[in-house]
């Protein structure tokens, strides 16, 4: 089969390669990809950022039919659609796993870094961690559902959001595109969206965001302060330390200020603001397998919608450039089906 791999000097790119998979365990399934997005965390994988793994097949949004299934297998079905998401596998048994917080699982294995991945014809997932996918939802949408909407729909359940409150979405991307739409059409709230790319903005208003401010420009927490009184709750999906920053700065009293963005450096906290206003700073991590499971159903019932385009695995390294130049609405999919 045909996979993209990180090279072996992790420069940032990756290497289609021939490769065969290794005979499936009795817990295990095969999955013939279908489609598999490329996401911002696989070009950190390919520069070695996490540290090296040359060789690796990257990819976490991936996409497929199940083709073969091991012997102890009972979850799944020959046939089925599922998910190769970054959350791989936890251990099962730790504190984290057995309280709904299996992502933190100090175990953890994860698609595409610690486990080869979905940018693959073929991948070997455990079948009581691939998560299923609505017979209803478009495949190359649930691409996209599987790592940023689940992302984005987790952050958001983090920041308690609730109907007819104001949350300001900072980074107006392919993250931040689904946060608004997860935020407008499932949790009901009003949207403020910030992002220094003004064709971004211009799409996140399609999306029926209710305000929009560029971030380039300073002053956006005070802005919002006069706009609404101050956000109910900030998500930060932008790879930026600043937006982190500016995010606090724009949030009532008893906001929740959720990072889901990873930028490298540190993140200042105004301590007597957070501490008089009952501020509240915390990250969240993709999100678990129920999490992912209502995400998908969301974009089933057709309250979100990806924008997501289709390409073929050879472009992978151009849309690794592209990616990386900033260039790219929304997400790019590569399509194993043709």
């Amino acid at each position: 089969m045909r996979a993209a791999v990180v090279r072996s000097n992790s420069d940032g790119f990756v290497d289609i390669v021939e490769k065969e998979l290794r005979p499936i365990k009795p817990w295990e399934a095969k999955v013939k990809v279908e489609y598999s997005g490329l996401c911002h965390t696989d070009l950190h994988v390919a520069a070695g950022d996490f540290g090296a793994v040359p060789g690796r097949v990257i990819g976490h949004e991936g996409v497929g039919r199940v083709v073969e299934l091991g012997s102890e297998v009972t979850a799944l079905k020959l046939g089925d659609r599922v998910s190769i998401a970054w959350f791989f596998k936890g251990c099962g048994h730790c504190e984290y796993c057995v309280s709904g917080h299996e992502t933190l699982c100090s175990e953890v294995q994860n698609a595409g870094y610690t486990v080869d991945g979905a940018m693959a014809e073929e991948v070997i997932v455990d079948a009581n961690y691939a998560v299923k996918v609505p017979e209803g939802l478009d495949p190359v949408e649930a691409s996209s559902i599987t790592c940023a909407g689940v992302t984005v729909y987790k952050g958001l359940k983090e920041a308690h959001l609730k109907p007819g409150q104001w949350v300001a979405i900072y980074g107006a991307g392919g993250l931040g595109n689904l946060a608004i739409q997860y935020a407008k059409n499932v949790f009901r709230a009003h949207v403020v969206a910030l992002d220094i790319n003004d064709e971004k903005l211009e799409s996140a208003k399609r999306t029926g965001v209710d305000l929009t401010y560029n971030s380039s420009k300073p002053g956006a927490g005070e802005w919002i302060q006069q706009q609404v009184g101050g956000a109910h709750s900030a998500l930060v999906t932008a790879v930026a330390p600043a937006a982190m920053d500016e995010a606090v700065n724009s949030v009532r009293s008893l906001g929740r200020v959720v990072l889901i963005g990873l930028p490298q450096g540190t993140m200042e906290l105004p301590i007597v603001n957070t501490v008089l206003h009952g501020i509240q700073v915390l990250g969240s991590l993709v999100g678990t397998r129920q999490d992912l499971a209502e995400a998908f159903q969301f974009g089933a019932e057709g309250l979100v919608h990806p924008i997501v385009h289709t390409r073929k695995l050879d472009d992978i390294n151009d849309m690794i450039q592209e990616m990386k130049d900033g260039k790219i609405e929304g997400r790019m999919v590569v399509d194993f089906t043709k």
